[in-house]
């Protein structure tokens, strides 16, 4: 792989990271939202 290419790789895996983890973070704060309404029922 060219410096370049490399680049590239890392700049999109690192993207690629960041949206998973938003998504993890959502479905935890989803997750203890259910928890808290469904504790008050």
């Amino acid at each position: 792989m060219t410096p370049e290419e490399e680049a590239e790789y890392r700049r999109r895996q690192k993207s690629r990271n960041l949206v998973l983890g938003g998504l993890l973070l959502f479905f935890v704060v989803l997750f203890y939202a259910i928890t808290i309404v469904r504790m008050g029922d």
